[in-house]
């Protein structure tokens, strides 16, 4: 194991020795580890672990999204399939937070650092429960207590969430996108969204098979196969859609549309980890009590 001479195993050496045994024990205690982050699932639940990178990909676009805000001085590595090497070399990370999106580029973050990565976002299965697993796996990984604790918080919390909705429990939720004025993109089961919306003890009323975590695009008139549901649009509405919903025949004579049940929530990370979903939640619950 590589020693400075003086302190014994490095941070590097100790991170190297945990990731080797990835959901094992935790490492031997050491200093608080310099974290790099190219996956912002990861970068998020990092900071849930009170662990804030000090290196993200992508950082500006981070900011738009994130459920909290990178600490100061965080550093930008570029975009997240091509970062910055000097850049991620010079913030001397001790460990480096990728997934499957970016294997191919890890190799060359490997001469670097060790990379700790993890299978997130899977097409046809559900990445809900993997997210909330990574949250003590990744704790064990960078020498944290806290993983159990922030996992068993995340459970309360949602679990308060599904109290303040029961009283709207009993009308499913479509959960989509604007695209255009004629199309919408539409999150199934296998997204982080429809994993957020169970744990409120809320339904999706889309069942039928997604492309990866959304739908893309689906036609606007299949909305009329949803009578009974709430629309959740996520995200901003393109202008020219905006327009053009507002004046158009199909969309002001769905149901939903008539009866007020269409909820807007702020863009949101649809590929974030647990944070986002929380935070997907919490802007959920307050949408539905304000129109109550």
């Amino acid at each position: 194991m590589v020693t400075d001479g003086r302190r014994g195993p490095t941070r590097r050496a100790l991170l190297a020795a945990a990731l080797a045994v990835a959901g094992g024990a935790r490492p031997a205690a050491a200093a608080t580890p310099r974290i790099a982050a190219i996956d912002w699932a990861m970068a998020e639940t990092a900071m849930a672990l009170g662990q804030p990178p000090v290196a993200i990909a992508e950082l500006v676009s981070f900011r738009l999204s994130a459920p909290q805000p990178p600490a100061p001085g965080t550093v930008d590595l570029g975009l997240r399939g091509t970062p910055n090497l000097e850049a991620l070399s010079l913030t001397a990370p001790d460990v480096i937070l990728s997934s499957e999106y970016y294997s191919f580029v890890e190799p060359q973050l490997r001469r670097i650092a060790p990379v700790f990565s993890r299978n997130l976002y899977t097409p046809g299965e559900a990445p809900f429960p993997g997210l909330m697993d990574l949250i003590p796996d990744l704790a064990a990984v960078l020498g944290s207590g806290a993983g159990e604790q922030v996992r068993r918080d995340v459970g309360v919390a949602f679990a308060a969430l599904a109290v303040r909705v029961a009283g709207v429990a009993d009308r499913d939720c479509l959960l989509m996108e604007m695209g255009d004025a004629r199309h919408i993109r539409v999150f199934g089961d296998d997204s982080l969204f429809d994993g957020a919306l169970r744990a409120m003890g809320l339904r999706n009323a889309w069942s039928a098979r997604t492309r990866f975590a959304f739908a893309a695009p689906v036609p606007l008139e299949r909305l009329a196969d949803f009578p009974q549901a709430r629309f959740v649009v996520i995200g901003d509405v393109p202008p020219q859609a905006e327009r053009a919903l507002r004046t158009g025949a199909l969309w002001n004579s769905l149901p939903p549309v008539r009866a007020g049940r269409i909820h807007r929530l702020p863009e949101i990370n649809g590929f974030g980890g647990i944070p986002s979903a929380l935070r997907f939640g919490r802007d959920l619950a307050d949408a539905l009590e304000s129109a109550a």
